[in-house]
């Protein structure tokens, strides 16, 4: 005897005996990007739309893949029967630079902070000795957070989609 078949969901195990479907546009899928809601068929075209997230997806079923059309960055999925594989063809050296640019903008401000306060020192026994170090560290860690926002932002994580779709989602409620 089978289990009973999800098709909503999107999810299948392995040992649950379900079959490999293929990618059509009358069925619902999970969403790869917010990994939440469903993707289901747009009325009168060719495209998937999520419920959750509200990306749009173009389809193109002889390659059994989906491209997200409303985002800056270029992100397409393959449907493997079960499940969804990522596709993109990352641009390698691209990728090299933004990671170099981050490290710069994390690490170069800081320095130059520490290395003026040793080099032109506070007075010692003044009130505010303590400011430059202070200084240092929080500059460190607005710099890291800003380049770990625009990293997330650029990989489009899951958990950071659906967390932003879901504060959306309590404000739009407020």
């Amino acid at each position: 005897m089978t289990e009973p078949i999800a098709h909503l969901n999107g999810k299948s195990s392995a040992r649950s005996g379900v079959e490999r479907r293929s990618l059509n546009f009358h069925e619902t899928y999970i969403c790869p990007v917010c990994r939440h809601g469903q993707i289901a068929e747009l009325t009168l075209m060719d495209a998937f739309a999520c419920n959750f997230c509200r990306h749009i997806f173009t389809a193109n079923l002889q390659e059994q893949s989906i491209h997200v059309e409303d985002s800056s960055q270029p992100m397409t999925w393959r449907w493997n029967g079960r499940n969804w594989q990522a596709a993109n063809q990352l641009d390698v050296d691209l990728t090299l630079v933004i990671w170099i640019v981050g490290v710069i903008l994390v690490v170069l401000p800081p320095t130059l902070i520490f290395l003026s306060s040793r080099i032109v020192p506070p007075l010692e026994g003044s009130t505010l000795a303590w400011l430059p170090n202070v200084w240092v560290g929080l500059t460190f860690l607005t710099h890291f957070a800003f380049v770990a926002w625009l990293m997330v932002e650029h990989y489009q994580l899951p958990i950071y989609v659906s967390s932003k779709v879901r504060i959306r989602q309590w404000l739009e409620r407020r």
